[in-house]
């Protein structure tokens, strides 16, 4: 089994987009990395932007990130669950290294996209890292539960939400129009990543 990251670490971003990776986290990038070796070789991560309305950006071991393309490659062929996770995880994402000092170095428009100005927090997910900018008038959550990533919220809208039938619709509207009735979300609702 693959290492984990844990804990949080908060950092300096420098002028040029260089963030240093702490070197705990630094561990686990190139224990999970099978092309490293200490002499020489850089580790190599998976940098997810996701679309615009994350405010993050996920850092994926690259084992992790075969793990999660095995899952993709699993799903039907042109299923609109499918599609939307190679959108994101293929199409919204970078590959990069740690360089020698243990840095990593972003893009200006990834820095800009999630506000990344001077300072910067990871914040350890199991087998990714979540990296954005640290706002002390934010709060840590909206919500009281826990939210599920982006693309999970789409396999169950997709999957596990269908269309109201056309009874039910004639229903809804003679009723005092409280929502549509969903059917209860299985135990496997949950998808790969989750």
């Amino acid at each position: 089994m693959a290492r984990r990251f844990r804990g949080s670490e908060e950092v300096k971003v420098d002028a040029k987009g260089r963030v240093s990776i702490p070197a705990k986290f630094r561990r686990v990038f190139e224990s999970c990395d099978p092309d490293w070796a200490e002499s020489s070789d850089r580790a190599h991560m998976v940098i997810v932007y996701g679309t615009r309305d994350w405010n993050h950006m996920r850092l994926y071991t690259i084992e992790a990130m075969d793990e999660i393309d095995d899952g993709i490659s699993r799903m039907a062929r042109g299923s609109a669950d499918r599609n939307y996770l190679e959108m994101v995880m293929h199409g919204l994402s970078d590959e990069a290294e740690i360089d020698n000092d243990g840095r990593l170095v972003l893009p200006q428009r990834l820095r800009e996209k999630v506000g990344l100005v001077d300072r910067a927090v990871f914040m350890a997910a199991g087998d990714h890292l979540k990296l954005w900018t640290p706002n002390p008038t934010r709060p840590n959550s909206r919500r009281s539960k826990p939210r599920c990533p982006i693309w999970h919220r789409a396999q169950i809208r997709f999957r596990f939400c269908p269309a109201p039938e056309p009874s039910m619709r004639a229903q809804h509207e003679q009723s005092d129009r409280t929502p549509y009735p969903r059917p209860p979300r299985p135990a496997s609702a949950s998808c790969f990543t989750c």
